[in-house]
């Protein structure tokens, strides 16, 4: 009878040894946007993800937070060399610099955020982000009082486009005779990381009539938002639930839980379920959303609230089309 609790006791014991060891075969990393981990948008809504995992598991998570698109590839190849994996590519500017690093390291799991390469041992993650834009659109011709609203992007590419034409075909789904005014920050990567830029193109939409800008533009929307609060007028966030930074002023947030991607990719590592491939993420995964809080609560009557989250129900139930302008890079709904 001893031995036999002995031999259980061994048993046991050798279970959690393997649980344990499973777990530290797991060593996530991340490289972030050239924006930084502390943007209060894209970057920061991945670090939140990143946070939360760390505080579920205990596992750390390796960091990067390269300066220039050279250090993104020295980086992401450095971290598999040392053995990290899953790494994690935050951005669509990633995707050549991860596709040679995926090569280069083919038994490394890597996760690419909002592009898509083809190489067998990455995992693609991408949004409908035309989902979520389509409800603050519609929020906004809700909201608006002039019939005149504005969307400022970071670069013209379709993956910035796929936000502003969703925005529209939600605000002309409210008021087919709304304005909706586009602006771009600039064509490079750094036109997502300048503040001055997008408050400055902001305050000339709202000079011409806009009462409210949707702005797709990483941490230059923060210029957005601060001119929306200067100004008077109103502005709505996006990928992180931006309504705090100037509570009274943002509308509403387009949020992109990105977050949720970089955890499911350690997470599904760690248990031995992650898989290469597609990932499509939209409004029936939780994927997008809009943002309702105390920040922006007194600005959202209980009629608005309740009228986008039936627009969001008929999206989810395929009774409402949202145009994909990645499908054709066209605006036509």
């Amino acid at each position: 009878m001893k031995l036999n609790k002995i031999t259980m006791a061994i048993a046991a014991a050798a279970v959690v040894l393997t649980a344990s060891t499973v777990q530290a075969e797991i060593q996530p990393a991340v490289v972030y946007d050239k924006a930084g981990k502390f943007d209060k948008s894209f970057n920061e809504a991945v670090f939140n993800g990143i946070k939360r995992f760390t505080a579920d598991t205990g596992i750390s998570v390796r960091e990067v937070e390269p300066t220039n698109e050279v250090q993104v590839e020295q980086g992401l190849k450095k971290l598999a060399k040392r053995g990290n994996s899953p790494i994690v590519g935050v951005g669509f500017n990633q995707a050549n610099a991860l596709s040679a690093a995926a090569q280069a390291y083919p038994n490394t799991q890597f996760t690419l955020i909002d592009m898509v390469v083809p190489e067998a041992n990455v995992q693609n993650v991408v949004f409908r982000s035309q989902e979520g834009s389509f409800l603050v659109g519609a929020l906004a011709a809700m909201k608006s009082q002039t019939g005149k609203v504005g969307f400022i992007g970071g670069i013209e590419i379709p993956l910035i486009s796929v936000f502003g034409c969703g925005f529209e075909q939600g605000a002309k789904h409210i008021n087919a005779d709304i304005e909706v005014v586009y602006s771009f920050v600039g064509s490079t990567g750094a036109a997502f990381a300048n503040p001055s830029k997008g408050g400055e193109i902001a305050r000339s939409q709202y000079e011409a009539g806009a009462d409210i800008i949707f702005a797709a533009a990483g941490s230059s929307g923060n210029g957005v938002i601060q001119a929306a609060a200067d100004m008077g007028k109103l502005a709505i966030g996006v990928d992180s639930n931006q309504n705090y930074l100037q509570p009274g002023t943002v509308l509403t947030s387009m949020v992109k839980r990105v977050g949720e991607a970089a955890y499911q990719s350690y997470a599904t590592a760690q248990n031995g379920t992650w898989k290469p491939g597609f990932v499509s993420m939209g409004l029936a995964e939780g994927g997008v959303d809009w943002a309702l809080d105390e920040h922006n609560r007194s600005l959202v009557t209980a009629d608005m609230e309740a009228q986008v989250n039936a627009l969001k129900a008929s999206i989810i139930a395929g009774d409402i089309s949202v145009h994909d302008y990645m499908s054709d890079n066209t605006c036509n709904y």
